[in-house]
């Protein structure tokens, strides 16, 4: 009985073999000359079944070895696996299979960049999904193995620090130290090192304004001056996707982040920051030329919240202060979000001068275009905070 399979590559002869024995019974010899063309189809017999069978191992070669990790790499190319010890990988942003096979081998995780390489054209749809990261593998593994632990993207290993939007340079030293165990110190020198971080000319060396927000998985064992240069790499592409020409560039991230240190709802960064300009542009009307933002106060004492009159006074002694000097201060005063950032480059058009919020919960603003009615918004918050008690201390 010929096998399922066999029958299915090679055909079913089982029909053929009972015409033939029929008529070997009935029929008389054919002549001699007739031989040659038996011997030709016989050879074309072999053939087909011959092609059939390479085709046949041809289709199911990737199969093989996607199911077993076997596939044309022999002992001499790869490692038996499993490995032993523990080797940290880093895949970076951009790098291709044929630099992961090399870093692979190199490391001595895989014999050859082969054995790599022969598992990822295995299976193309893994490959595609390997993410940059860190990984964890061992020394002496099968390329197929390896392969699978770095397309898997579960295996990337987390090593990730957020930072939140609005914080100052001096707080972002503080949390990246807490998560790297690099000196503050370490950062604060490497933020005075303008060009080794990619600070712009416009910034004037200072970095303050120029680490964006967000949540970072650094390489491992990166220095302080790398990952602030990733950080401020990612400003300048940030503020290149709002089209904030180059000269622009320090003037908008000053405007976004006083945005970002007076806004409380999302949807009223455009009106915040069209308040600015409006203060900005009219030197005689109603604020007369002065911002008066009360984060420009907490960023030139270095203090959070509530400031008390000796901070107030302490506060006029810094040109950040916009209460007692009028225009922009002079440089950023806290890292901006992308979304401050675009609301100070493209401001939501409004003749408003004046806002107030009138619920510290939900975060609701009133916006105003004249004292008179500044006045009354205000009597909206202080009616707030007298309905909720213990909300709105002053210091």
């Amino acid at each position: 009985m010929s096998d399922p399979l066999d029958r299915a590559i090679f055909g079913d002869d089982r029909g053929a073999e009972a015409i033939s024995r029929r008529q070997r019974r009935r029929a008389p010899r054919p002549p001699a000359k007739r031989t040659g063309r038996k011997v030709v189809v016989v050879f074309v017999a072999l053939a087909l079944v011959t092609g059939a069978g390479v085709a046949a191992f041809t289709v199911l070669k990737p199969l093989i070895s996607k199911i077993t990790g076997v596939g044309g790499v022999n002992e001499d190319m790869d490692f038996t696996g499993p490995g032993e010890g523990e080797v940290k990988i880093a895949v970076a942003q951009g790098q291709t299979g044929d630099d992961i096979a090399t870093t692979l081998r190199d490391n001595g995780v895989t014999k050859t960049r082969t054995a790599y390489l022969e598992a990822a054209k295995g299976d193309p749809a893994a490959a595609s999904r390997i993410q940059p990261g860190t990984y964890t593998l061992k020394k002496g593994m099968r390329g197929v193995d390896a392969f699978k632990v770095i397309s898997n993207p579960a295996n990337v290993v987390r090593n990730a620090v957020t930072l939140p939007e609005g914080l100052w340079a001096s707080e972002t030293f503080a949390r990246l130290s807490s998560f790297s165990g690099i000196p503050v110190a370490d950062y604060e020198a490497a933020a005075k090192d303008a060009a080794a971080i990619g600070l712009p000319a416009a910034a004037g060396g200072n970095v303050e304004g120029w680490l964006s927000p967000t949540t970072y998985e650094f390489p491992e064992n990166s220095t302080a001056t790398q990952q602030l240069a990733i950080m401020v790499k990612r400003t300048v592409d940030e503020l290149a996707r709002a089209n904030v020409a180059p000269d622009e560039q320090q003037r908008i991230l000053t405007l976004a982040s006083i945005v970002e240190g007076e806004v409380n709802a999302g949807t009223d960064r455009g009106k915040v920051a069209r308040v600015i300009e409006n203060r900005l542009d009219n030197p005689t009307g109603p604020t007369v030329g002065f911002l008066q933002m009360d984060s420009t106060r907490n960023f030139a004492i270095q203090k959070r919240g509530n400031l008390s009159a000796a901070d107030v006074a302490k506060s006029k002694e810094s040109p950040f202060d916009t209460y007692a000097h009028k225009g922009l201060p002079p440089g950023p005063i806290n890292s901006p979000s992308e979304a401050s950032i675009v609301a100070a480059a493209n401001p939501t058009p409004g003749n408003w001068y004046y806002f107030v919020t009138v619920n510290f919960d939900t975060g609701e603003t009133l916006f105003a275009e004249t004292l008179a009615e500044q006045e009354q918004n205000i009597a909206k918050w202080k009616q707030w905070c007298k309905d909720n008690p213990g909300k709105c201390e002053a210091g």
